[in-house]
């Protein structure tokens, strides 16, 4: 299990723009889509990691938890499907539709957004204010698979309940690890 810390896209970055197919609903779903009026949350995940399996209950606790908050969010996988096909879209819909995602899970074919965002591993997180400004960008919480802590997503929800209360989003922020995103060659 390789080890990838997130880059840590500098804070006040503005959200980059997407346009990514919903591997539920079929259809084109872009930030105008999916951004809260306080605040959006975007995650870079895929299937087949041991990371962002640990942490999927607390992903799916996230989604029901702010779905009603003025808080968007959205989870987008970015690897290579010919060398995992695990990731492909439709096992990211079962997975999707199995876990109860109450956000999109979009499929980024090109890789052209989690290049925008520096996303470099899975599960990498970035937090956006209402003006759709980087607040966050780091860890979901200090748990690892094996590490014994259980995973609370103590670090976003610090970052999304600060925007939902008006209060400055901690500066203090640790780097995610996961999974390195699976580029495709050539």
């Amino acid at each position: 299990m390789a080890k990838t810390e997130s880059r840590m896209l500098p804070l006040g970055t503005p959200a980059p723009d997407f346009a990514l197919p919903d591997t539920v609903s079929g259809r084109t779903v872009g930030l105008d889509q999916v951004a809260g009026d306080k605040g959006t949350l975007v995650m870079f995940i895929c299937n087949h990691c041991p990371f962002v399996k640990h942490v999927l209950d607390e992903l799916v606790r996230l989604g029901r938890d702010y779905r009603d908050s003025g808080i968007g969010m959205v989870a987008i996988s970015s690897n290579d499907v010919t060398g995992y096909p695990q990731d492909r879209p439709e096992r990211m819909k079962e997975l999707a539709e199995s876990a109860g995602f109450e956000f999109p899970y979009l499929f980024d074919e090109s890789q052209n957004t989690a290049r925008a965002y520096d996303a470099a591993c899975t599960p990498d997180f970035y937090v956006f204010d209402g003006q759709r400004k980087l607040v966050y960008r780091g860890q979901l919480d200090d748990s690892r698979p094996g590490n014994g802590i259980p995973a609370t997503g103590k670090d976003v929800r610090a970052a999304l309940d600060a925007l939902l209360n008006g209060k400055p989003v901690a500066g203090e922020q640790k780097p995610s690890i996961g999974c390195n995103i699976k580029w495709r060659s050539g």
